[in-house]
C-alpha cells in the first residue's frame, strides 16, 4: 500500500516558521551594517558643509580687505584693513553711494547647531582661542569634536 501525501490547498501555502527566522536574521544582519554607514555619510556631510561655509566667510573677508586695501572702503587703522566685525560683512558697507554687502549671511555651524564662530584677528596668535577684537582676520569652529582625518574642527 502506497502512501498517498495530502495535497496542499493554495491558501495554506507560505514560510516555516525555519524559513522566517533565516531571513528575519539575514535582514538583521544586513541592517546593522548599514547603520555605521549612514552615521558616517552625515557626519562627512556635515564636515563638507563646515568646509564650505568656513571657504564663504573668509571668502567674504578677502573681498573685504581687497576693496578696503584699494581705498573704497574706511578703515580703522589699527584693524589693517579687515572688518570690524561678521555682521559688517553681512549689513554691507557704503562703497561710492552703493551698498556692497560681502556676505549674504553668517552661516550656522554644522558641528555646533549655532551660528557662532570663533574668531581671530591679525594681533592674535594663529592657535589663540580668545580673541583680540581689533578686527576679523580668520574664522574658525568652535566644536570641540575631531574629524574622520582626525583634526579638531576648530583647527580647519
Amino acid at each position: 500500500m502506497k502512501r498517498e501525501r495530502p495535497i496542499r490547498k493554495s491558501s495554506e501555502r507560505g514560510l516555516t516558521l525555519v524559513e522566517l527566522i533565516v531571513t528575519v536574521a539575514i535582514l538583521s544582519i544586513l541592517a546593522s551594517a548599514a547603520v555605521p554607514v549612514a552615521r558616517f555619510k552625515v557626519k562627512r556631510d556635515r564636515e563638507r558643509d563646515l568646509h564650505r561655509d568656513l571657504w564663504e566667510m573668509r571668502d567674504a573677508i578677502d573681498h573685504y580687505k581687497d576693496a578696503a586695501d584699494k581705498g573704497a572702503i574706511q578703515t580703522k587703522v589699527d584693524s589693517q584693513n579687515y572688518p570690524p566685525d561678521l555682521d559688517t560683512l553681512v549689513n554691507g558697507v557704503d562703497v561710492q553711494s552703493k551698498k556692497v554687502k560681502f556676505l549674504r549671511r553668517i552661516p550656522v555651524d554644522p558641528m555646533t547647531g549655532k551660528a557662532e564662530w570663533g574668531l581671530r584677528s591679525m594681533q592674535d596668535d594663529p592657535k589663540s582661542d580668545s580673541y583680540g577684537g581689533q578686527s576679523v582676520f580668520d574664522v574658525y569652529s568652535k566644536s570641540q569634536g575631531t574629524a574622520l582625518d582626525g583634526t579638531k574642527y576648530s583647527d580647519w
